[in-house]
């Protein structure tokens, strides 16, 4: 029952992929595999070559690729007899001694809600609208790959031209000419190149003439401000002590070009000197604002302004930033592991089956790859490689060209170990030949080494990822990065909420894969069997 479950849902996702494709959906996960070959250029030629299945001038080779696996694989699951696919007794045994050790267990469930979590993608972190409901008529931009204009949705000018800003097209639902409806995700901000506006705190003036934060009994002590009537910027500051204004209050005309100012003390008005205004009266009326309130300028703290975990320097919203770092993990982890594992376990079991000169060159690769420093490699590339080539793509590449070394030696030590067993010995008397004894006979016997690795370079690949965008050579600005957050954190202590998220994202993470690599490692040791069973 599992197994055609799985299956049907791998083929309704590549029929799934498929439509969003030649339709111009933007589906949740589903539609990553061609936004990742739009972003790459090696990864899509001209649709001159295929002309039926060309979208948008080009032919993204990668994403009908990607589906054509998870339909193949899919088939493959739905035609295989249930016998086929039980784990055989030694696996059935590992797994349950994985079970049996509680840490590793829960933390294997808690990866993969993380992973569920990130597969919602647009759903959950974005600032399109989830849907639109104007004039009667149902909009969903964030699963469009098309721009909706602000026209449509009733707006003018320069707003009818472009993509509209739908939290403010939210907070105009109900008035006349607006949208009936704007369902946004829970956290309506993109994880980069979306800074929100500065959050305010309005602030109550009490029966007493002082000012207090909502909700406290204590007066309020700081900056003050007056907010223009159309958006949120202060053009009057006033410190306040005890609740009342104290202090050098300052202030600016519309334009800009004037500036006015006093001195307060308690409240009264000490001294005054002003440009353009007309009279001592009128700027002590501008200078006693109803309506004053906090202005948290980035970083802002957490729980203003519709930001859980609060914004970064550059205005960001912390928690779509760790969201999007979480995706980011999860890519190139996915990238990463099949080109590592791919190389090591091939050259590692050729090495230690054949020997001889195949040994020795392949260790001769290695020592001088061994040899080359990684991040100064990474800062040449950084500065020689122009713009468009830099990406995810690039470092990787370069993290998987010095990363397959370790785990080619471990490979090798269990080949050449195990071709000494009888049962190779066995295989090739009755005839096997070298492909069937690596694929059938070697490799299923050192899978519980290979798989004990998985865990470890998960978190290695994670850790190198946050290290090099923290020093700045990693992924460019397009992509959300733990490592950038991190480094925005350190350089500004005083707001402990950036680097505390980054920190505690990076922690999690790295200690949710480590146990349960430990649990993997515990249950493939034949040392400890008799322990769990």
């Amino acid at each position: 029952m599992l197994k055609n479950t799985i299956a049907i849902l791998l083929i309704l996702c590549a029929v799934a992929g498929v439509a969003g494709e030649l339709n111009g959906w933007l589906l949740p996960t589903v539609s990553r595999p061609f936004t990742v070959s739009r972003e790459i250029g090696l990864l899509h030629i001209s649709g001159h070559y295929v002309p039926d299945l060309e979208v948008d001038g080009s032919f993204h080779w990668f994403g009908w690729l990607s589906m054509l696996a998870l339909f193949i694989a899919g088939v493959y699951l739905l035609l295989r007899k249930s016998s086929a696919l039980r784990m055989a007794p030694e696996r059935a045994k590992r797994w349950k001694r994985f079970r049996s050790m509680k840490r590793s267990w829960w933390s294997f469930l808690l990866l993969l809600v993380l992973l569920f979590v990130a597969a919602m993608d647009q759903c959950l972190v974005g600032k399109r609208a989830l849907a639109v409901k104007y004039d009667g008529h149902w909009y969903f931009p964030a699963f469009s790959r098309a721009v909706i204009p602000g026209e449509v949705f009733g707006l003018v000018g320069d707003e009818a031209l472009s993509e509209p800003d739908y939290r403010e097209l939210a907070a105009t639902v109900g008035l006349p000419d607006a949208p009936d409806m704007v369902i946004l995700p829970p956290i309506p901000y993109d994880a980069v190149a979306d800074a929100a506006p500065f959050p305010t705190e309005p602030l109550e003036l009490r029966t007493d003439g002082r000012y207090y934060r909502r909700g406290s009994d204590k007066p309020f002590n700081g900056i003050a401000s007056r907010l223009y009537a159309d958006d949120n910027m202060p053009h009057m500051r006033a410190r306040c002590r005890q609740g009342l204004p104290d202090g050098y209050v300052q202030g600016w005309s519309r334009d800009r070009r004037e500036v006015y100012g006093a001195r307060y003390r308690a409240g009264t008005l000490v001294e005054h000197h002003f440009n353009g205004l007309g009279s001592v009266e009128s700027f002590e009326k501008l200078t006693a604002p109803e309506n004053a309130c906090v202005v948290h300028y980035h970083p802002a703290p957490p729980l203003t302004g519709g930001h859980l975990l609060g914004t970064d320097s550059r205005g960001a919203d912390i928690a779509a930033v760790l969201y999007g770092g979480l995706q980011v993990c999860i890519a190139a982890s996915l990238f990463y592991l099949p080109l590592i594992y791919g190389i090591g376990v091939t050259l590692g079991m050729l090495m230690g089956y054949f020997g001889g000169k195949v040994d020795l060159l392949v260790q001769r690769i290695i020592e001088i790859l061994s040899q080359l420093p990684f991040l100064f490699v990474v800062m040449i590339l950084a500065d020689a490689l122009p713009q468009e080539l830099r990406g995810m793509f690039l470092i990787l590449s370069l993290l998987a060209l010095f990363g397959w070394m370790r785990m080619t030696y471990i490979v090798r030590t269990a080949t050449m170990k195990e071709k000494e067993r009888e049962y190779v010995a066995a295989a090739r008397v009755m005839g096997a030949g070298t492909r069937r004894i690596l694929l059938r006979h070697i490799l299923p016997n050192i899978m519980g080494i290979i798989v004990t690795l998985l865990p470890f370079s998960i978190a290695a690949v994670v850790f190198s990822l946050t290290s090099l965008d923290y020093l700045g050579f990693g992924l460019p600005d397009s992509y959300a990065s733990w490592g950038r957050l991190l480094n925005d954190g350190l350089s500004k202590l005083s707001s402990p909420w950036v680097v505390s998220s980054a920190f505690l994202a990076l922690v999690i993470t790295l200690l949710l894969v480590t146990f349960v690599g430990e649990g993997v490692r515990e249950a493939c040791d034949p040392r400890r069997r008799t322990y769990y069973e």
